[in-house]
């Protein structure tokens, strides 16, 4: 297995940071990891659009950013009441997990805020976490426990699918706190990454919102001394390999669930995207910063849904 070993011998205390990074055949880094932005409390959620903007949240700062195809950052919302993961979907607008409860869509020019969905059988959600929406509209979202109140309002830590129609259905529980979601390339396998177990999660897509059985995709590597570290967020290129945020850094598997290296950053990564015109630059939400890194991989694009 190839490690990924970032340098950390010289860091400027003025201008970009960037660590040298050696490569994974056929994924990269095929050059520096760099800070884009920092200064922020908790990053996550990172998501671009086709005009190479990425979009992310401060989830403990309790606002959603944009960075410009420049490079320069704004401000979407504030408060965003702690959107954590997104994604655009066809129509250009954000579809956000709102940890206060909500699944909402934004507007990113008006920063308009409309509900999707607020709750399942009469109860708000937990906290959604992550996202993705499949090619007819659909979202497939995860409600573990993280910032919401106690006892949960739901009793569960589960995942659901909200149809383009509305309907919310409830399609697993995983107690070990389902985090991490995206659908495969050709949409037929739904990956779910769990934050307490090392064992993530796929299973067959038999219909939009419809599963069969679940299976064991992989078993993440593990830091010193410990045996359930989870995932957090995860992306996925255009050939199907994962790479999933970790304690150890990204952990990189492709479709048969084989780990073909480890990228690791300044600061822990919490999710990551594709993203750039090409879809290759591979971008991180890491605790206080967002970071770049441009890859030999090429990102998956998402259809998200029909105009």
């Amino acid at each position: 297995m190839k490690r990924i070993v970032t340098l950390f011998a010289t860091i400027a205390l003025l201008g970009p940071i960037s660590f040298a990074a050696e490569r994974i055949p056929g994924i990269g880094p095929t050059g520096e990891i760099k800070k884009v932005h920092g200064n922020f409390q908790f990053t996550e959620g990172p998501a671009a659009d086709r005009e190479g903007n990425l979009y992310f949240s401060d989830v403990a700062g309790d606002k959603l950013y944009k960075i410009d195809a420049k490079g320069e950052l704004s401000t979407v919302l504030d408060p965003s009441h702690n959107t954590n993961g997104l994604m655009l979907n066809a129509a250009g607008n954000i579809v956000a997990c709102e940890m206060a409860g909500r699944l909402i869509e934004v507007n990113p020019k008006t920063k308009e805020v409309k509900s999707l969905a607020d709750g399942y059988e009469g109860k708000r959600f937990n906290a959604p976490n992550d996202l993705v929406i499949d090619r007819d509209g659909g979202v497939y979202f995860t409600d573990p426990h993280f910032r919401a109140p106690m006892p949960l309002p739901q009793g569960v830590r589960a995942f659901y699918y909200r149809a383009p129609d509305g309907k919310v259905t409830r399609l697993g529980v995983i107690e070990n706190a389902p985090n991490g979601i995206i659908l495969s390339p050709d949409e037929k396998t739904l990956y779910v990454i769990p934050s307490m177990q090392a064992e993530m999660l796929a299973y067959p897509v038999e219909g939009p919102g419809k599963l069969g059985p679940q299976r064991t995709f992989c078993t993440l590597k593990q830091a010193s001394g410990k045996t359930n570290g989870g995932g957090d967020g995860l992306t996925i290129d255009s050939k199907g390999n994962l790479y999933i945020t970790s304690a150890l850094g990204l952990q990189v598997f492709n479709p048969q669930g084989n780990l073909l290296g480890i990228i690791e950053f300044p600061e822990q990564p919490a999710n990551c995207t594709f993203g750039g015109k090409d879809l290759k630059t591979l971008y991180a939400t890491a605790r206080t910063s967002v970071y770049s890194v441009p890859m030999e991989a090429t990102g998956h694009m998402f259809p998200a849904g029909k105009k």
